[in-house]
Parts: structure tokens; C-alpha cells; sequence
């Protein structure tokens, strides 16, 4: 049953991807030339509400399903996030899609977005063998 109300939630986060036109190539295109604020605006808003709803899970003492404390730890700094972090944004500006709307994409038919999925499996495959040589 839980499978079936994952599969159902999902489905509906993907057509609100593709209604909100968050997987929209265009509007991702848009986005890095600065053309308009759609996504910007989307991408603050989630910020917006993430930062309310950890502080009302911290405030409520709210507790993880299975009863865990939640408590989120910040992460010190390193180079490798940089790079990362310009090697995400180079390929989400190229492909017009970072790891969640991939999904959404395909499934409303835009056929390359597989192209982008099968770069997203080697780019995890190489970092997963890689990550062992990277520094700490």
C-alpha cells in the first residue's frame, strides 16, 4: 500500500513539474540568461518554505517517521563543493534539467531527456568510483 502512495505522489509532483514548467528546457534557458523570473521565483519560494518548515520541526520537536530525532548538521566547506557545484549548474543550464524533473520530462515525452538520465547514471557511476581518490 505504502508503494502505491509513493507511486501516487509521485505522479502528481511530476505533473506539477511539468504544469508549473519547472522541467520546461525553455524556462530553464530563460532562467540562466536572466530573461525572467520564473524559476528564480519558484526556486525562492521551496527555499522560503524549507527554512519555515525545519524551524516549526525544530520549534514543535517534531520527530521523523520511524521516531528519529531530526536535526540537520551543517557541512564545513571544501573545494569539491565549488567545483561540484559549477559542474551541476554547467549541465543543468546544457541539459535543461537537474536530477528531479528528468523524470517529469520523460514522462511527458521529451525522449532526451533519456540522454540526460544516462549522463546522470555515469556521472554517479564515475563519482562513485572516483570519490575514494577525491580529497577530504
Amino acid at each position: 500500500m505504502s508503494n502505491l502512495l509513493s507511486i501516487v505522489i509521485g505522479a502528481y509532483f511530476g505533473v506539477m513539474l511539468v504544469k508549473s514548467e519547472v522541467a520546461s528546457w525553455f524556462r530553464i534557458q530563460k532562467m540562466f540568461r536572466f530573461e525572467e523570473a520564473h524559476m528564480f521565483l519558484i526556486i525562492g519560494s521551496a527555499v522560503v518554505v524549507g527554512a519555515i518548515t525545519l524551524h516549526l520541526i525544530k520549534k514543535l520537536g517534531l520527530k521523523a517517521v520511524g521516531g528519529q530525532t531530526i536535526d540537520p548538521k551543517g557541512k564545513s566547506f571544501q573545494k569539491g563543493t565549488i567545483i561540484g557545484g559549477i559542474l551541476f549548474g554547467v549541465g543543468w543550464s546544457i541539459t535543461g534539467a537537474c536530477p528531479g524533473p528528468i523524470y517529469a520530462q520523460i514522462g511527458s515525452g521529451e525522449h532526451f531527456a533519456l540522454i540526460t538520465f544516462a549522463g546522470v547514471l555515469l556521472g554517479a557511476f564515475l563519482y562513485s568510483w572516483l570519490r575514494p581518490r577525491l580529497p577530504h
